[in-house]
């Protein structure tokens, strides 16, 4: 990194740690914080694991072995993308607003500049562009289907 980039690398790491560390221990003490902040460290590392089982650790999501030269995979980027990803309840706006767009995972793998607003339309699109190309486009109705399949998955590979 160049120094403007350390800079504000551990500028910002200061700063986050003054403002949602120091300050509210200042403000209401350490253990309260510290209990806080673990809880909200928990929740949120429970949340982002359970979305990336769901979308990569399931059945039907391919899981692709490199050529010979152990570097190489066959497939180009994108349909890489569509064919080792998931989505699941992508019709169900609690889902989508708890976990911001990410049971769209297709779509925010290949568009992950965009806003999660518009996954649903890309969906649609990406759907009919998949089709065309005989591309495998997967996806799970509900949450639950989504668990199911990633429990088989793992008892599979667990006899495997």
């Amino acid at each position: 990194m160049s120094r403007n980039e350390h800079i504000l690398f551990w500028g910002s790491k200061v700063f986050y740690i003054g403002l949602f560390i120091v300050l509210p221990m200042i403000m209401v003490g350490v253990l309260p914080v510290l209990a806080g902040y673990g809880v909200m460290v928990f929740v949120a590392g429970v949340v982002i694991s359970v979305v990336f089982q769901l979308a990569h650790v399931v059945e039907p999501a391919e899981f692709v072995h490199p050529a010979t030269d152990g570097s190489t995979i066959e497939a180009e980027w994108a349909v890489h993308q569509v064919e080792t990803t998931v989505n699941f309840a992508t019709r169900n706006k609690l889902w989508n607003w708890l976990f911001g767009g990410l049971n769209f995972q297709i779509e925010h793998h290949l568009f992950p500049r965009i806003s999660h607003v518009h996954y649903p339309e890309l969906s649609k699109r990406l759907k009919q562009v998949c089709a065309e190309f005989d591309v495998a486009y997967r996806e799970f109705p509900t949450m639950r289907s989504a668990l199911l399949s990633h429990l088989r998955h793992l008892r599979q590979v667990g006899m495997a």
